[in-house]
């Protein structure tokens, strides 16, 4: 069998009841002990007007990252791309590669990373873009990061600044399959976000994914790739880390019912679960329990299940905490139990 890689995505949390300016530290320090740790990316999340989150430019923290630690690929997980100029965004993107060669992912994703009120501002003047048109930003997305726009193209003969930068590496996110079909016809990546709400997501999602795939011509990635995004928390005990996890997952409430705030204290967490409605306790319950939460060798025999059900070798893993040094303990025992460093 070969053996599994580890990755991150890091939503950036504000940590501690800090401030988000905080978070973003945190985040560089996260990255850092990542690299030394031996995982093999770390995705930087993107969120607007979002008090628990701290990144809303994600292409700014990859700069950052990469300049700060030595072998690690540093990307996006993802940008959003119905907020934004395709060519803008391949611009940023050959920038960094340029500055960071063979370092660079670009994962982007239509979700919009918000609430309704920023994605407005974010297209203000305009207005937002609609999900019909989201094909057409891909498609432009992917000719312009490839710096290799079609013959009969709107903006065909346009180069992308800088012309010599190899293109990033490409992949779209998403937690069910209706990604799968545009990711196969434009030779991008696939990451299934399993992390993101608790139905069931089928094997076949990946597995009708390669069987679409048409590589790009140019492209480095001439066969299909794909990886799975779990939730994972590790702690010496099981009992501790479904504590741990209770933050996160009453964020996860509260959001659903329009309430934005900050990650509160797992025990406090535990407190107020009690004073939740029963539908609303019901959702804590499924949604923690959607999480891999338990001792470093538990989580990995959980992770090794789920990359042999959707036959990947990459599973990229998200933990958000209360406390930061609960959430780094968490990736250094899991970086053990697998052995990254071997």
């Amino acid at each position: 069998m070969t053996k599994l890689k580890l990755s991150v995505v890091d939503q950036s949390p504000a940590h501690d009841g800090n401030s988000q300016t905080h978070g973003l530290q945190r985040t560089l320090e996260l990255a850092k002990t990542c690299d030394e740790l031996g995982y093999h990316r770390y995705w930087v999340a993107e969120h607007h007007a979002t008090p628990s989150y701290s990144s809303p430019c994600p292409e700014i923290v990859i700069g950052q990252i990469a300049a700060h630690t030595k072998r690690i690929k540093v990307g996006s997980g993802g940008i959003m791309l119905s907020h934004y100029s395709p060519y803008k965004v391949a611009e940023v993107f050959r920038t960094l590669e340029a500055f960071f060669p063979g370092r660079i992912d670009l994962g982007f994703g239509r979700a919009p990373g918000g609430a309704e009120l920023p994605s407005r501002a974010l297209a203000y003047p305009n207005t937002p873009v609609s999900r019909e048109s989201y094909p057409d930003l891909v498609e432009a997305l992917v000719g312009f990061a490839d710096n290799q726009i079609p013959d009969g193209h709107a903006f065909s003969g346009l180069q992308v600044t800088p012309t010599d930068s190899t293109a990033p590496e490409l992949w779209t996110l998403g937690s069910a399959a209706g990604s799968i079909e545009l990711a196969a016809r434009y030779g991008v990546g696939f990451v299934l976000a399993l992390f993101i709400g608790t139905h069931e997501r089928p094997a076949e999602i990946i597995s009708k994914y390669r069987e679409l795939f048409k590589p790009r011509a140019g492209s480095l990635m001439q066969t299909p790739q794909a990886m799975i995004s779990s939730a994972v928390i590790c702690a010496d005990s099981s009992e501790e880390a479904k504590l741990l996890a209770a933050s996160h997952t009453f964020w996860k409430i509260q959001a659903s019912n329009g309430i934005r705030e900050g990650i509160r204290p797992p025990e406090e967490c535990m407190d107020l679960y009690k004073q939740l409605s029963p539908s609303d306790q019901h959702t804590f319950d499924i949604t923690r329990d959607s999480m891999i939460t338990g001792t470093p060798e538990y989580c990995r025999g959980v992770l090794e299940q789920q990359a042999a059900f959707y036959d990947v070798d990459e599973v990229v893993v998200v933990a958000v905490t209360h406390n930061f040094e609960k959430r780094r303990e968490s990736y250094e025992k899991l970086a053990q139990a697998f052995d990254l460093n071997a």
